[in-house]
């Protein structure tokens, strides 16, 4: 098959390597789309402290099963699938208290095991999900960052008619944007510094949408503010738009060393809550539902699709902030070991 390998920091290409063997418990699954995200780009740089060389990287992916190892149940060959990348090892503290995302020896498919940006990627069964019929291989594979975003509204509070604030237009930021509007929000506003995202953010419903909090007429602040970013000064200034008694979520992932600023006297005296969101857990399957209700704009959210030859351009679309989720559609076009 023929796969994106990223042989060291800063140096990959499209390669052709062996077919993937199922084992048991596994299914080998034909990628026909697999997004981009920030993780893909840290991994190409050499910033993603987990992952070992050389990786085929590619994590948010979908596509069709075309062989399984022996003890599966619950999928066929032929099933249209998103797919968790979640590799949780089920034996330390955080997994035996049902919080695999933060496991202590994680693992996903695309970050520390080869992943999707290939023509075929061998995956636990066990973390395939069915896609209902209508929704094609690029809507599926937007699950996975949905199904993030589906875990953020997990840790926040349970508040019909709250105000939101969000951080960043981004394909996170959009996504968050829509969860609050479809979960009853009374308002949701966004700030990017780009003007040129603002006008989707409006077309996707948001009440507001500025390049600055501080053109948004709300001096009494929001009772959730969701940075997107991971940009310093938008933590900052998002963590003092925050109302009394409200709640700040850092989602957007900033650099390991990086350092804010805030008051603590404030998170005192006003009872602000600030909490944090990391990746996936117990959402998964919840995403698939809500892509297949509709609840996403999907066809908003996907603006480019490139092939595993053309990587180096999509690389360049993404640093250049062009356009919303960018996907490559690396299925093969010739026969292979599995008939596909």
């Amino acid at each position: 098959m023929r796969a994106l390998v990223v042989e060291k920091p800063g140096q990959f290409s499209v390669q052709t390597v062996a077919d993937p063997t199922p084992g048991a418990g596994d299914a080998v699954v034909r990628v026909d789309a697999v997004g981009i995200c920030g993780t893909d780009i840290h991994i190409v740089a050499g910033e993603f402290p987990p992952t070992p060389y050389p990786i085929i990287p590619g994590h948010e992916f979908a596509g069709e099963v075309v062989a399984l190892g022996r003890d599966v149940d619950g999928i066929r060959v032929g099933d249209r699938v998103a797919v968790d990348p979640s590799l949780f090892c089920g034996r330390c503290h955080y997994c035996a208290i049902g919080r695999g995302n933060l496991c202590e020896n994680w693992g996903a498919i695309g970050d520390t095991v080869d992943g999707a940006m290939a023509e075929f990627v061998k995956v636990p069964a066990a973390n395939c999900y069915r896609l209902p019929g209508h929704v094609p291989a690029a809507h599926g594979a937007l699950v996975e960052p949905l199904s993030c975003a589906v875990h953020g509204f997990d840790v926040l509070p349970r508040q019909l008619g709250a105000h939101y604030l969000i951080y960043g237009a981004g394909t996170m930021g959009l996504l968050m944007q829509q969860l609050a509007i479809a979960g009853g929000a009374a308002s949701v506003s966004v700030v990017d510094t780009n003007p040129a995202r603002l006008a989707v953010v409006r077309a996707l419903g948001a009440d507001a949408a500025a390049t600055s909090a501080e053109e948004l007429d709300r001096p009494q602040g929001w009772e959730i503010v969701i940075d997107c970013t991971g940009s310093i000064a938008a933590v900052e200034d998002g963590l003092a738009r925050v109302r009394r008694g409200g709640t700040y979520q850092q989602f957007g992932v900033a650099p390991a060393d990086a350092r804010a600023s805030i008051s603590p006297f404030r998170v005192y005296n006003d009872e602000i809550t600030i909490v944090g969101s990391m990746a996936v857990l117990h959402s998964f399957g919840r995403a698939v539902d809500l892509m297949g209700e509709g609840v996403i704009d999907a066809e908003t959210m996907i603006t480019h699709d490139f092939s595993l030859d053309e990587f180096d351009e999509a690389l360049r679309t993404f640093h250049a902030g062009v356009g919303r989720k960018i996907q490559v559609r690396p299925s093969a076009r010739t026969r292979s070991a599995f008939g596909a």
